[in-house]
């Protein structure tokens, strides 16, 4: 995959393009209240798209970052044998959307699907809002699942990455506007962040794998 070195992602410039374009339309026809409604879009679509870079901390073997900016709103035990904990992490239009890789590994399955744009706290938010659900599974044969899932988004989620890619950890793989991630750890998992912890993408360090 090629990292978008842009400090806008390309996803964004269609937005910034009409937007600029109906600003200079505004501007000709002399509408005023148009045109400063057209110059707050440029700056809002400018905020949301925006591709900051950023150093991936040194941390020891086998760590695991933050995928996604954001704000962890649950942590959950499963009983489930593939996967002990549930970590969510809520984003807001406020936050970068650009995906990062937690972890370097292998990407098993990417499973991307349409659906509607409900509010988080909606009955039907998982059953119906679009998704990605992606899987990573380091050289260990360690395995993490991370789901993004749109909120009431005006944009799709995009991945970039693809199934049996190599990628390295903090690589940038898609872009998600205004959503809530769920990522998915196995039992030889040690958490290192708490409900509350405010999260960057491939700068915070959501734990480590210990040896199986």
């Amino acid at each position: 995959m090629k990292n978008n070195l842009f400090p806008i992602v390309k996803e964004g410039w269609k937005y910034i393009g009409f937007s600029l374009l109906a600003f200079v339309l505004f501007s000709i026809l002399d509408i005023d209240l148009l045109q400063i409604v057209a110059f707050i879009l440029i700056l809002f679509f400018i905020t949301v798209f925006r591709n900051p870079e950023r150093e991936t901390p040194i941390f020891q073997e086998n760590s695991l970052l933050s995928p996604v900016d954001g704000i962890i709103t649950s942590i959950e035990e499963l009983d489930n044998e593939e996967y002990a904990y549930k970590i969510e992490i809520d984003g807001s239009y406020l936050n970068v959307a650009v995906l990062r890789a937690p972890l370097t590994s292998s990407i098993e399955n990417i499973d991307l699907k349409k659906g509607a744009r409900l509010s988080y706290s909606d009955t039907l938010f998982e059953k119906l809002n679009e998704y990605s659900e992606i899987i990573f599974k380091d050289k260990n044969a360690n395995t993490v699942k991370v789901i993004h899932r749109l909120k009431q988004s005006f944009d799709n989620i995009s991945i970039s990455a693809s199934v049996s890619q190599h990628i390295l950890q903090g690589s940038r793989y898609g872009v998600m506007v205004n959503g809530v991630t769920t990522i998915c750890l196995p039992r030889n998992f040690r958490l290192n962040v708490n409900l509350g912890n405010d999260l960057k993408a491939c700068e915070t360090l959501i734990g480590y794998f210990s040896k199986k």
